[in-house]
């Protein structure tokens, strides 16, 4: 016989959100949040910032060093090398968030971040080029951890999506800014040291203001830090909420400690529902790299110059078109991600990058039939492919990633399924070249579409939907779906296990 246990709803969720709707907090009702949001998501604008200045710098870095023109591996080392950095920063980061907290992590990156842009406008040549993008890999790994993690533990659980989206928003705005900024320095001496240089300057601006900027509150209660994370929290919900907040936090704790014991991280991933959520987390990572975003990103200016346009100032402005709608596309997947749901807006999204990669495809399989229009063909494929992939594939593997982890180990774990995404992006960058160069540019974005596919019949399967769910809820899901209606059972036994 099944019992279950029927308890009020915890805050945040959407049954306690219909008994108390005065206590729901809008997206922009507390201008505090926003602030908070805003500044931490500069890590975001420096992950987009650097993904996509080296597509444009790329054509110039050829100009100066002959040995990288006629190398098609030293130009995927230095675009990916910036990668290999972010596996490492993003493991690593991981276990400077859970240890140290989310601010001692943003500094750190900034810090990092700043040293790599250094050193990358200085390079005599193109191997300390090289070094200077693993430094700043460093930087950009340790922030995709931490900025998603920060914004989700201080975010009011009905407007969590999309301001955890917020910081994706920045990633595809500094996309756009970096092809702004290509676009600026294409006439100025030094071209493409200008453009890698400059990278430094959103790092110094957000380590001076992230200086000023609370710890995660809920970080600062698993430390045992109650004060300061109540002083946070009265800063976001009024005080009726507050106290159920600060109820409900008091609860999870002493369910983690009494769950964790003295077990290590890999007794934790012997549990059966943290490894289903960090096969929907991770799978949505390394999809959201195979199906090829960071193809179109770090390349685009080379596929459109493959496309037929050889001008280097209409590829970096044709670039600039796609960029924006990046943003563009980002902007409506904020405001859909709380309302359509995550696990809807990714199926759409998905169905429109298959029919984009397929148009893709098919422009380069027939460019020598019609050079001028399979090249225009190709150009609106990009900007389909970036119109559909922003708003769900775009934000929504990162809002998933920060909300699915137990409390005690959502930054590690976040950091191992940024980690996947990392491993994946460094993957598709060594290799997009020298395939195309292979087997053509047609087959390989045809390669990009069946991967799609995939992904779509992954996410119908092993994704849940957690629109609307308080972190306790989400926590719930995973139970229920690693042990069905005898939860209770399986939790009761674990707690026996520990004693």
């Amino acid at each position: 016989m099944t019992i279950i246990v029927h308890s009020s709803p915890g805050p945040g969720s959407s049954g306690y959100l219909e008994m108390y709707p005065e206590r729901k907090v809008s997206f922009f009702k507390n201008p505090y949040i926003l602030g908070l949001t805003a500044v931490s998501s500069i890590g975001g604008l420096l992950f987009g910032y650097d993904t996509g200045v080296i597509s444009g710098a790329l054509l110039y870095i050829k100009d100066d060093f002959e040995v990288v023109r006629h190398s098609n591996f030293l130009q995927e080392t230095i675009v990916s090398m910036a990668v290999a950095g972010a596996i490492v920063g993003a493991a690593g980061g991981g276990w400077i968030n859970d240890a140290y907290g989310r601010k001692k992590a943003t500094l750190i990156a900034d810090i990092i971040f700043v040293l790599g842009s250094i050193v990358m406008a200085a390079a005599p040549d193109p191997y300390v080029l090289i070094s200077g993008r693993l430094l700043v890999g460093l930087g950009v790994g340790i922030a995709s951890v931490t900025a998603p993690v920060y914004i989700a533990e201080l975010s009011p659980s009905e407007i969590r999506g999309g301001l955890v989206s917020t910081n994706v928003l920045m990633i595809t705005g500094g996309q756009f800014l970096s092809y702004l900024i290509n676009l600026a320095f294409t006439k100025v001496p030094g071209t493409w040291r200008w453009m890698l240089g400059v990278s430094g300057v959103p790092a110094v601006i957000q380590f001076s203001l992230m200086l000023f900027l609370p710890e995660s509150p809920r970080w600062l209660f698993m430390k045992d830090r109650k004060k300061e994370s109540i002083t946070v929290l009265t800063k976001i919900y009024d005080f009726d909420r507050l106290e159920d907040e600060v109820a409900a936090l008091t609860d999870q704790l002493e369910q983690e400690q009494q769950k964790r014991g003295n077990k290590g991280l890999w007794d934790v991933f012997k549990s059966k529902e943290i490894r289903l959520a960090f096969l929907a987390g991770g799978g949505l990572q390394a999809f959201q790299q195979f199906t090829g975003i960071n193809t179109v990103m770090y390349y685009s200016p080379t596929i459109v110059q493959m496309a037929g346009f050889h001008s280097k100032e209409l590829a970096l402005l044709l670039s600039l078109i796609v960029a924006a709608m990046n943003a563009s596309g980002t902007i409506l997947g904020i405001y859909l991600i709380d309302h359509a749901g995550r696990k809807k807006l990714t199926l759409y999204s998905l169905a429109g990058v298959i029919a984009s990669l397929i148009i893709l495809s098919v422009s380069f399989f027939n460019q020598s039939s019609s050079h001028d229009l399979y090249g225009w063909v190709a150009v609106i494929g990009l900007v389909l492919y970036i119109g559909f992939f922003s708003p769900g594939m775009g934000t929504v593997p990162w809002t998933v990633n920060s909300e699915i982890y137990p409390e005690e180990y959502r930054g590690i774990c976040g950091g191992m399924s940024a980690t996947v995404n990392w491993i994946s992006n460094l993957i598709v960058a060594q290799s997009f070249l020298s395939i195309a160069g292979a087997a053509g540019t047609g087959p390989t974005f045809m390669i990009l579409a069946v991967i799609a596919l995939l992904a779509f019949l992954f996410v119908f399967v092993y994704v849940p939907e957690t629109k609307g769910m308080s972190f306790d809820e989400v926590e719930l899901l995973w139970k229920h779906r690693a042990w069905g209606n005898n939860h209770e059972t399986q939790s009761l036994l674990h707690h026996g296990n520990l004693s």
